[in-house]
């Protein structure tokens, strides 16, 4: 029952004939964590059992109300503007009948609103695609933190924010201001959320989700009417609603802001929508859109990207069939042009210089630094010009256009197709066929396609794989969309039917895409088969125990109950993501001695890196149990899993993955304050260690009071870092030399390692590359190139119009290959700077957030403008000033960085590895 005959919040909730997803809706109101609100069901006339649902949902609780237009509007405004007459609340909401509002959607705003004052709080929409489960974010770099906004002139990108559902109005500001949705019209939320936005006096940002819009797979609202003609019709119309209300309202100088967002926003969904269309339906387009786009300004055109001015380019001056290639290579940055044209030092979209200087300033595309690229980053774009298909194969013809002059001798092509592991790969014969361009053809024989045991289900697309000199690169097979449609049903196992189908993609890229479909008893045993559901809960549990950690441990601890194997060691770094860190360097030491061990070593991953010699097993297996069960020593560079009990007569090597600047263990505050159980498990895990490697005297200081160390310590420094200190050796330079040939890095061009390390709370999100490596190259590329290496926890990906000036090190497993090839190292707070000291080479910081990374939950050890080896930079102006002058940064920092090296560097004397394997393993015992 509401707490007071006033509600604090009325959300309103539209519905027109949709009987069956209202309750829903109105539930995820009714179950908010704020129960003083009231829901008003505004029915847009509906013909079908609507009402009786929204009268009985009235009837089961007072909170709610149904109000019902007398007759059907066609659209969202008139039920929403009924919504906001009767609202009684001093807040409102919007709400549609197929979505629904996180629980705690209502009070958090609310708390918002009523601590800030503002006009209204818009929050994070979360999309929720309904065909696959998966969810996605709406414009997320608009929400990254809570904040105030003093009107939209002081943050016009709001504009992109047009939705009127996730926010929470303030009830009066709407009446006061005559604000309502316009009737009659499609986008009604962007005439609306355009005034709204220009009326605040202030608005309120929120980080969290609000709102779930949930996109069914066979939508057919208006948005997702693309296809017509009229529907862009009616974006133009609202558009220039919004000019003429800035127009008589005083606020023209907003309109510039609104223009950008139309064209990366509402335009640009039908340019990438264009590689779907005929050259019929683009002209029609053409003729709708182009005397609205002769009103925007050039200064507007000139903040797109190049790709969408080629494409708006071609558009208004009517090269349709040019346009159309041009759109398939919006949002994918790796896709070539067909053909590109050098004039001098310029270089032009298309096969031929344009003639006039508009032309030839839109299509100008030497900012992509075609000719400089790698195989890499560079642009390609392969297109399928024949699909042809005989019972299970599918017979591709390629045409491959190369205008940057990738592909050259000893390039290794394939087509590569997997549908549930392990893929299967066709070779391709690239023959030229014109300047810049190869044809191939390929069978792809469905039938050898690997499945699995019980089959896929699946949509998957074949790609090209290209490979030289060690580098590699994937792309995507371009179809036309109006590729005749080809089924086939194949058997792949006992009672494995599939049936296949394969066509042109009708969204994005537009690429080939082959589809598995189960038959027959597989059908039965999917997800949502008619089996499966009776049996989900009892196959889940008896799954876990016998192949889940249940499994696994019970197997373990049998095992481990076995004698040891006494010449047995298993080796894992980085929790098994490659052939690097101290073990590398341990293993090898034991190998130059010839000692009776027998190493296994883990792999998560790629396999790549390790040698052809070694014993691998995959980490988290059972064989990896056994291993672990059976070996005499551990040796490890993070913590092997807590599954895992260390058993009688097994002694572990931990030898860590670096020093500590930021607080780590009990020092951390999550770990601190956790549960006894939880804190328990930590100190069992480390109990396990007999011997700890240690780099330096503060890292007793930190680390091993912060971890609880009982292990005996090996005051060595680390073995990783032996080749670091000993870079100057031919050994060391023959490795650095190879490095570089392989990230091809052009004589005479010095190479700038940048490694930042992770955030906490963004991991995977690539935040961590905070400098702006497209200015940094305006200023650097002439002498410099970077290697971008982030942590394993972070993700970056190289924009080819940065090819020539940045390669990706993360190819590397053992990140001293890419320190050694180095001139100088930028990083922030990563403890790769205690590492790299080791090379007497400068070390720049760039520290533009260091306030909040200091202030964080984690915290740190020292207040790092206290120990700083070189510069703390936070411009990309001073950093590239700093890089130019590296001679007088090592002068100037001369001093703190000899301190530097005494405090971190203090046990490394090159020899680390045969100090510890001395210490462990020929201390220990073996046979």
């Amino acid at each position: 029952m509401p707490t007071s005959d006033v509600p604090d919040v009325s959300v309103v909730i539209i519905v027109y004939n949709d009987e069956e997803r209202l309750p829903r809706a109105v539930r995820s109101v009714l179950d908010q964590t704020l129960n003083n609100l009231e829901v008003i069901i505004a029915d847009d006339c509906s013909t079908d059992d609507t009402e009786r649902v929204a009268r009985s949902l009235e009837a089961s609780d007072p909170r709610v109300r149904y109000v019902r237009l007398e007759q059907n509007s066609g659209g969202c405004s008139a039920p929403r503007n009924r919504g906001i007459a009767v609202a009684r609340a001093p807040y409102v909401m919007f709400l549609d009948s197929d979505d629904e509002l996180p629980r705690h959607a209502c009070k958090s705003l609310l708390l918002v609103a009523e601590e800030t004052g503002v006009d209204f709080v818009t929050g994070e929409v979360t999309r929720l695609f309904e065909e696959s489960n998966t969810t996605g974010l709406w414009y997320p770099h608009l929400f990254t933190e809570k904040r105030v906004v003093e009107g939209i002139a002081e943050s016009p990108e709001y504009f992109f924010d047009h939705l009127s559902t996730n926010k929470l109005y303030r009830t009066a500001f709407i009446r006061d201001n005559g604000l309502a949705f316009p009737e009659g019209i499609h986008y009604e939320d962007q005439l609306f959320s355009a005034q709204a936005f220009s009326l605040a006096e202030s608005f309120a940002v929120v980080p969290w989700s609000v709102y779930v819009w949930r996109l069914a797979p066979e939508s057919v609202s208006i948005s997702s009417s693309r296809h017509k003609i009229q529907n862009v019709a009616d974006r133009i119309g609202v558009a220039r609603l919004i000019d003429t209300w800035f127009e008589e309202n005083g606020r023209a100088e907003l309109r510039a802001e609104k223009d950008y967002k139309f064209l990366r926003h509402d335009f640009r969904l039908y340019l990438g929508d264009l590689p779907f269309r005929d050259l019929e339906w683009t002209a029609e387009f053409a003729e709708v859109v182009n005397p609205y786009l002769e009103e925007i300004a050039d200064e507007t055109y000139e903040r797109l990207s190049r790709e969408e001015r080629v494409c708006i380019h071609l558009l208004r001056t009517g090269r349709l069939e040019e346009l159309l290639v041009a759109a398939r290579q919006l949002g994918r940055p790796q896709l070539a042009p067909r053909f590109a044209t050098e004039e001098g030092d310029v270089t032009y979209w298309g096969a031929v210089a344009p003639a006039d200087d508009r032309s030839r300033a839109e299509l100008d595309i030497s900012e992509w630094h075609l000719r400089d690229q790698v195989l890499a980053t560079g642009r390609l774009r392969h297109e399928l010009t024949s699909v042809t298909m005989r019972g299970p194969v599918v017979h591709l013809e390629i045409r491959t256009y190369d205008p940057a002059g990738l592909i050259t001798e000893g390039t290794e092509a394939s087509v590569k197709l997997a549908a549930h592991k392990v893929p299967l790969s066709v070779p391709l014969t690239l023959r030229p066929d014109g300047e810049g361009q190869y044809v191939s053809k390929a069978e792809l024989d469905l039938r050898k396609v690997p499945v699995g045991k019980v089959g896929v289900a699946t949509r998957r697309h074949p790609v090209v794989s290209l490979e030289r000199d060690g580098s590699r690169r994937t792309d995507i097979l371009l179809a036309r969309h109006d590729q005749p449609d080809f089924r086939a049903t194949v058997t792949y196992h006992t009672f494995g039917i599939h049936h296949l189908r394969v066509r042109a993609e009708q969204k994005g890229a537009g690429r080939l895409e082959v589809t598995w479909e189960r038959s027959g008893v597989l059908k039965s045993l999917e997800p949502f088969g008619p089996y499966a559901r009776k049996a989900k809960g009892k196959v889940g549990k008896v799954r876990k125990i016998l192949v889940g950690n249940e499994g696994k441990a019970t197997a373990y601890d049998a095992v481990s109950k076995l004698p040891r194997k006494r010449s047995l060691a298993v080796f894992e770094a980085m929790e098994g993501r490659g052939y690097a860190d101290s073990p590398r360097y341990i293993y090898e030491e034991l190998k130059r001695r010839n000692l009776p061990i027998d190493v296994i070593w883990s792999y998560s991953g790629n396999r790549a890196s390790f040698p052809d010699d070694v014993t691998l097993v995959k980490r988290g297996s059972f064989a990896y149990g056994r291993a672990l069960a059976r070996a005499t020593y551990w040796v490890d560079s993070h913590n092997l899993p807590y599954l895992y009990p260390k058993p009688k007569g097994t002694r572990y090597l931990q030898t860590w993955h670096g020093q500590t600047f930021k607080a780590m263990g009990f020092d951390v505050p999550s770990l601190r304050g956790a549960s006894d159980i939880e804190k328990a498990r930590f100190r069992a895990a480390v109990g396990r260690w007999d011997a700890l490697v240690c780099p330096s005297a503060e890292f007793e200081r930190t680390f091993v009071p912060a971890f609880e160390v009982s292990a005996d310590l090996i005051r060595s420094g680390y073995p990783r870092n032996d080749v670091l200190v000993r870079w100057a050796e031919p050994e060391q330079q023959a490795r650095a030399a190879e490095v570089r040939e392989a990230l091809h890095i052009p004589e005479g061009k010095k190479v700038l390692l940048y490694a930042p390390t992770f955030r906490d709370a963004a991991r995977r999100t690539g935040q961590s590359v905070r400098v702006d490596l497209a200015e940094l190259a305006t200023q650097l590329s002439d002498e410099w190139v970077v290697v971008v290496r982030t942590h394993p926890y972070d993700r970056f990906s190289i924009a080819p119009e940065l090819g020539h000036f940045l390669r990706d090190g993360s190819a590397f497993a053992d990140i001293n290959d890419v320190m050694l090839a180095s001139d100088a190292v930028l990083t922030d707070y990563s403890s790769l700077m205690f590492d790299y000291a080791n090379t007497g080479r400068p070390i720049l910081l760039y520290t533009d957030d260091y306030e909040s990374y200091k202030g964080g939950d984690r915290g740190t050890y020292y207040d790092l403008e206290d120990i700083a080896p070189g510069p703390m930079l936070t411009t990309t102006e001073d950093l590239a000033a700093a890089v130019r002058d590296l001679e007088g940064v090592k002068e100037r920092h001369a001093q703190r960085y000899a301190r530097f090296q005494e405090m971190f560097c203090s046990y490394e004397t090159g020899h680390a590895s045969k100090l510890v394997v001395d210490a462990f393993f020929e201390g220990g015992t073996h046979d």
